[in-house]
């Protein structure tokens, strides 16, 4: 008899591996398929930030808050490697929010999320502390600086799905559900190879529709569920111009027009600018910066800054698309960032859809999804809360070891530079030796392909994180896309299409949980 999983999942986004994590740790058996790579939809494209959402305080969305604030130490204690603390700097405009606004604001921002290992906020005298500097001369005097921290989101993803899968669970990337049915009470998911085309049916006890922006779809696909809560897609897009200042903080900007855009040291030479947030129509497979957004968040960033950041600085940008759930607000920028379920029970097997949420809350969000789907899973008490204490691979150390972490890679690697030591210790935590091995020389990590990256490294993403085409790697396995050449990049699509071993899935880590 064909095995009948416990919980099948579609969506590999933060959401839906999430869950696969949660839910294979406790003992339940596991499938989830993604029909392109994990986090290629609006988990790799956010701005980066495992945060409470200082703004969200200004809708009312205190509930959110508090909770996305306790989940931001708990990501950083099990992923310090991906995770890290960032000050935010906020000067004051005048005519804008009132100093006094946003002091409350941070008040609460301080102490109702349960802060233990990041520093509170202070005051800055813009016209004295460093973090004046680059802003245009007199005209911020007065501002505060606060605790966030900054996260490698398509790692957090690939991670979570890599725990997932050492834990039990399958993972199949580039495995399209094309029907949903229900026979005798069991679902029935047939799903596609978009590669080779090979169809092939699972079944499940419990469906999970994790589609994201895609999310309608699913159920459209069979599921003979009529959806009553609505997605409302809104676009976010993002530039990266190169390091606009030389000190380690980031700000956060107040616009004329009621929004806030951040500008975040990213990846050592450069900075991130976004987001922007307007209502997007149309396929989120297709969703590009627009240049009128560019043009925005450039004209906002030198609203504030002695330089002006100019179009033409851009060397990358990228556009993601927010499965929100529609509350009916009437713009985007004030739609709720909440998360919400929807439970149907059509002939009797369970379909929980997810609307909503972001990435600083999608461990809570996987517990409370399980939480809702209890009565239809084995063992979902018996390790309730686990994930917020387990580390994420490559996580098993001090929030403050990374740096100790490097030099002990070059103790042992005396070969490696000291930025690709950093990097790889980033990257992979105290995995990096995996990625390494038994190497004594540069030369026997095998071919290089630019910007550090060797074939080592890419053997090791391809075995071990579902990596399959050179987009995978150097754009949300790492971000090596922003140093290296566009033949360089076309150089190891050819060699990782000649290297793939057909039907090839990533197998449980050696030693990993059952």
């Amino acid at each position: 008899m064909d095995q009948i999983y416990d919980l099948a999942i579609i969506g590999g986004g933060v959401n839906g591996c999430g869950i696969a994590r949660d839910a294979a740790g406790r003992g339940n058996s596991v499938f989830l398929c993604e029909m392109n790579d994990l986090a290629s939809g609006t988990s790799s494209w956010s701005t980066k930030l495992v945060h409470g959402g200082l703004r969200y305080l200004e809708y009312y969305e205190f509930r959110l808050v508090r909770e996305a604030l306790i989940e931001r130490e708990i990501l950083w204690q099990i992923a310090p490697h991906i995770i890290r603390p960032l000050r935010f700097v906020l000067p004051h405009h005048a005519g804008l929010r009132p100093a006094w606004l946003l002091r409350l604001g941070l008040f609460l921002y301080d102490h109702i999320g349960g802060r233990h290992l990041l520093p509170a906020t202070r005051s800055v005298d813009l016209t004295r502390d460093a973090v004046g500097k680059p802003l245009i001369p007199g005209r911020y005097t007065k501002g505060f600086e606060y605790s966030d921290c900054f996260v490698d989101d398509a790692r957090l993803v690939a991670l979570t799905a890599r725990d997932a899968a050492d834990r039990g669970a399958e993972i199949r990337t580039r495995t399209r559900a094309v029907e949903i049915r229900q026979v005798d009470g069991v679902w029935h998911v047939t799903v596609e190879d978009s590669v080779t085309g090979a169809r092939d049916t699972i079944q499940s006890r419990v469906l999970v529709n994790a589609g994201g922006p895609w999310v309608e779809q699913v159920l459209a696909s069979g599921a003979g569920v009529n959806a009553r809560a609505k997605v409302r897609l809104v676009q976010g897009s993002h530039i990266v111009v190169p390091k606009l200042y030389d000190h380690d903080r980031a700000y956060i900007f107040q616009n004329a027009d009621g929004r806030i855009i951040f500008v975040i040291p990213y990846q050592g030479d450069f900075s991130l600018i976004g987001t922007t947030d307007r209502d997007y129509d149309g396929d989120p497979a297709k969703v590009k910066a627009t240049q009128e957004e560019i043009e925005y968040l450039c004209a906002s960033a030198s609203a504030y800054l002695a330089k002006p950041v100019k179009p033409e600085d851009v060397v990358w940008n990228y556009s993601g698309v927010r499965p929100l759930y529609d509350d009916g607000a009437s713009e985007a920028k004030a739609a709720t960032r909440d998360y919400v379920f929807e439970l149907d029970t059509p002939g009797g097997a369970p379909l929980l859809s997810i609307y909503g949420g972001k990435i600083t809350t999608y461990r809570r969000l996987s517990e409370e999804a399980l939480e809702r789907l209890s009565p239809y899973l084995r063992g979902t008490k018996a390790q309730e809360g686990w994930t917020g204490k387990a580390p994420l691979p490559g996580g098993d150390m001090d929030v403050s070891a990374v740096a100790a972490l490097s030099a002990e890679l070059i103790r042992t690697y005396p070969f490696l530079a000291q930025s690709h030591a950093n990097r790889l210790a980033h990257a992979y935590g105290t995995r990096a030796s995996k990625v390494l091995g038994n190497a004594t020389s540069t030369a026997d990590l095998g071919r290089s392909f630019g910007a550090t990256l060797t074939e080592s490294e890419v053997r090791y993403l391809m075995a071990n994180e579902w990596a399959r085409t050179a987009d995978d790697v150097v754009w949300r396995r790492s971000k090596l896309g922003l140093r290296m050449t566009a033949g360089e990049i076309a150089a190891l699509d050819e060699w990782m299409l000649a290297n793939r071993v057909s039907g090839e899935r990533p197998l449980r880590e050696a030693g990993g949980r059952a």
